[in-house]
């Protein structure tokens, strides 16, 4: 049954083992946001993936939103994903980095001396965020980005991309899904502004293109992806009549850009709408390149989506945290995964991150 999931797959550059994509997700496990050798071992053991896409990796102080999330704009950031990137390339794998600018979704306790909480206007993240330092803390209010703050963001996507690719990634994804920054642009629950960078759609888009076009224009096309979430509620999103067409609209700019893939997330399996009917088939058409598609898949539905077409890679996230070895299960064609245990997800150290049984 599951053939097309073990084919290669030319993306840009490089060739991927198989079409199975790791998903991005937060496990919190940098101390100080520097990577440490647990991190090397957690990717290694995942490499048989066809492509890992990182946790959600900051480009900017301003973006260490979560307690102990990695960065790359430091030399010790870029020095020590460099040896992560040594182990999975070591193992025969493939990794991109994604850049998680968190935006509003955050707090100033886990953000370093001269962060700030900011975003697209000051309109507070419904919810709380956890601290180490003082437990759950209701999100602030950010600080409304100046043009200044925009260009200094972008400039930091752009200035993260190039220590990427010097640290040894095969790509860099932008993260513009999840209502973190380049979601909030998008979204009109938290984009409120009247100027350039928002309002209509194609002003909400342009934070989204910009950074991705001057991505581009520093490391090329085809080491750039995006990741996307049309109808995922997380950090307040709310879709509008407006969505399909905004999301049409990227698919355009970002064929126009020739980016190496669209990265997009379903979120409806774990309870939020499901996308507007048609959105995904319209996006894959106008997009035009390669589409990896996650939500909630298994082995079945995924085969399933590639072979008929809907999509050319597909992503698979919680089932890869306890089952390192999940492309090997795949093939043997095991259905009963080891669980994953929640209580560990964002906890330091190794239990819960790099102990799940390898066979």
């Amino acid at each position: 049954m599951t053939q097309t999931l073990f084919s290669t797959y030319q993306l840009g550059r490089i060739t991927l083992a198989n079409r199975i994509v790791m998903s991005p997700m937060t496990r919190s496990r940098s101390p100080g946001n520097v990577p440490d050798a647990h991190v090397a071992e957690y990717y290694a053991q995942r490499a048989t993936a066809g492509l890992i896409v990182t946790e959600g990796t900051s480009p900017s102080p301003d973006g260490l939103g979560y307690a102990r999330i990695p960065g790359l704009f430091s030399d010790a950031q870029q020095t020590a994903w460099k040896v992560v990137t040594d182990a999975v390339h070591a193992a025969g794998g493939k990794i991109a980095v994604q850049f998680m600018h968190t935006g509003r979704v955050g707090h100033q306790a886990n953000l370093p001396a001269g962060g700030r909480v900011v975003g697209p206007s000051a309109v507070a993240a419904p919810g709380e965020m956890y601290t180490d330092s003082q437990g759950m803390q209701a999100h602030p209010v950010p600080v409304a980005m100046t043009e200044a703050d925009i260009e200094k963001a972008i400039g930091e996507f752009v200035s993260a991309s190039k220590r990427a690719v010097a640290a040894g990634f095969d790509l860099v994804e932008l993260h513009g899904a999840n209502g973190y920054l380049i979601d909030q642009f998008l979204n009109a629950a938290s984009n409120q502004r009247t100027d350039r960078w928002g309002g209509s759609l194609e002003n909400r888009a342009r934070f989204a293109v910009e950074v991705a076009r001057r991505t581009v224009a520093e490391i090329g096309a085809d080491r750039v992806g995006i990741r996307l979430s049309p109808a995922g509620g997380n950090g307040g999103m709310v879709a509008d009549a407006n969505t399909t067409a905004l999301y049409l609209h990227l698919a355009k700019e970002f064929k126009t850009l020739k980016l190496a893939y669209i990265h997009m997330i379903d979120h409806s399996a774990m309870g939020a709408p499901k996308p507007p009917e048609g959105l995904f088939a319209g996006m894959k058409e106008a997009f035009g390149g390669t589409f990896i598609l996650a939500g909630g898949l298994t082995a079945a539905t995924a085969e399933a989506a590639l072979t008929e077409r809907r999509a050319d890679l597909v992503a698979f996230g919680r089932p890869f945290l306890s089952n390192p070895n999940l492309v090997a299960k795949f093939q043997r064609g095991e259905t009963n995964l080891t669980p994953f245990n929640f209580k560990l997800a964002y906890t330091p150290g190794p239990e819960g991150y790099t102990d799940y049984p390898a066979n």
